[in-house]
């Protein structure tokens, strides 16, 4: 079962919530507390609905809910923002309060990562465990996001079909080495049709905000913070380098490390099967010892 629980964000912006587990029986959010709780972060241009196997494969253990962040998904996009690192953690920090998840296992990939780290360090009574899914510590620099910016200019939008979609995004982007099936389906997933086509359901102009308020610093000193136990994970073809991942864990007072053969930066929808391999065992075992 997958219900939305509306939540009330940083400056009263409006997020949804989705939890993929049968309702408490007593009634109210707070009710299926028994469970520990698992808040799972998307990344940038992520929403949602992608981590609904992850969910569900926690979900004999877990309460794990996922959130649509703002700017994404169904969450509210305001058009004069903020999407500034301070808005994505106190929505994060809000959304654990107001779902009765404290303490609770934050799964972050990418940006949702770095937000999680950065609740973890910042609020560390909300923050059980964290598991940091390819996201860099370092400071990714402008030449960073003058590519990003190059890249949503190249996108051929609007898309006639979602096979259109999936077919640029897995095979046909220029920026991509080799076929990547699970990123079609990946973008596939963000698209809504509109009377044109198919277009994003984010503007590309708010990523890009949201993306210059973090790609310039480094975050090394708030992740020496988190007090918790954190798994960094990586795959081998991902944008977090093995000795960077490695660094992390050294900084992480109670980091481990996990690697994924044959995954990218999408690793969780790459390879589901091996990612939720190297994330079970951690949470069950914080699970089994509250």
């Amino acid at each position: 079962m997958v219900r939305r629980i509306d939540v009330t964000g940083s400056g009263g912006v409006r997020l949804a919530a989705w939890e993929f587990t049968d309702p408490p029986k007593r009634g109210g959010v707070g009710d299926g507390g028994r469970r520990p709780g698992v808040l799972l972060l998307h990344g940038l241009m992520g929403r949602a609905s992608h981590w609904a196997d992850t969910a569900r494969r926690l979900s004999g253990v877990h309460r794990p809910i996922a959130l649509d962040q703002r700017g994404h998904g169904r969450s509210e996009k305001p058009a004069e923002g903020p999407l500034d690192r301070a808005a994505y953690v106190e929505d994060a920090i809000a959304a654990i309060e107001q779902l009765e998840l404290a303490p609770a296992a934050l799964v972050g990939h990418a940006m949702g990562a770095l937000t999680a780290w950065q609740v973890a360090a910042r609020r560390p009574d909300l923050v059980s465990a964290l598991v940091i899914c390819d996201m860099r510590a370092s400071a990714l620099g402008a030449a960073s996001q003058r590519e990003w910016t190059e890249w949503f200019r190249s996108w051929p939008v609007p898309f006639a079909t979602l096979a259109d979609v999936r077919k640029w995004f897995g095979e046909d982007d220029p920026t991509l080495e080799r076929p990547r099936p699970a990123r079609g389906e990946f973008f596939a997933e963000v698209m809504a049709e509109r009377a044109d086509g198919w277009r994003p359901v984010f503007s590309r102009r708010q990523m890009l905000s949201a993306r210059e308020t973090w790609v310039h610093d480094a975050h090394w000193e708030e992740l020496a913070q988190v007090d918790c136990p954190a798994l960094v994970v990586r795959g081998l073809d991902a944008e977090l380098g093995r000795a960077e991942a490695q660094e992390m864990v050294r900084v992480l007072p109670r980091g481990t490390y996990a690697e994924i053969p044959d995954a990218g930066h999408l690793l969780p929808w790459e390879q589901p099967d091996a990612w939720c391999r190297v994330i079970e065992p951690f949470l069950g075992a914080l699970a089994a010892h509250t």
